[in-house]
């Protein structure tokens, strides 16, 4: 009886630990990564603020090439959105907010059972050797507590993932 109450008291001693240090976490991730395109502005925008154009080069469309995804509004630009389906890759859609063409592309991403939606930017800058692509992504962790133990994390989980997908758009960009 006496290890029984024991076990239960260091049981909800972890569980308090375990609250306690999600809660100091912080709420806030941003994620960031850039790459050099040896290729212009006006050929890259189009295969960033044209969502048919993402499984060309995006990392999370070529993992699973089985992934359902439904598309609406304009085909590009801004409010051209897209929604998909995948056992792999988890549920989830993406919103292009706003489109300052061959500059800049906003969007808001949304996963199933993430909380709040992530924002983020593609900001392409013109170089004398071609164009500087910076892929930016921040959300907000507040009123999901798994959300949160993953928060700290996201520029580790996401990161290689932008970098990949990067490499893809520069080879895909470059070859055409």
């Amino acid at each position: 009886m006496k290890i029984i109450k024991w076990s239960a008291g260091i049981l909800i001693i972890a569980i308090a630990l375990i609250l306690a240090i999600a809660y100091a976490l912080p709420n806030e991730y941003k994620v960031s990564r850039s790459v050099q395109i040896h290729s212009t502005p006006a050929k890259i925008f189009p295969l960033i603020a044209t969502p048919r154009e993402w499984k060309n080069w995006s990392v999370w469309n070529q993992r699973d090439p089985n992934m359902k995804m439904e598309f609406s509004g304009p085909e590009s630009g801004t409010n051209a959105a897209w929604e998909w389906k995948s056992a792999s890759q988890g549920n989830g859609g993406m919103k292009l907010s706003h489109a300052s063409p061959f500059r800049e592309i906003d969007y808001e991403l949304h996963f199933e059972g993430m909380g709040k939606p992530s924002t983020g930017s593609f900001l392409l800058e013109a170089q004398p050797d071609g164009t500087k692509v910076t892929w930016k992504m921040e959300g907000s962790s507040e009123g999901n507590f798994m959300m949160k133990l993953f928060a700290p994390f996201m520029d580790k989980m996401v990161g290689p993932d932008f970098e990949a997908g990067l490499s893809n758009l520069k080879k895909f960009a470059e070859k055409n």
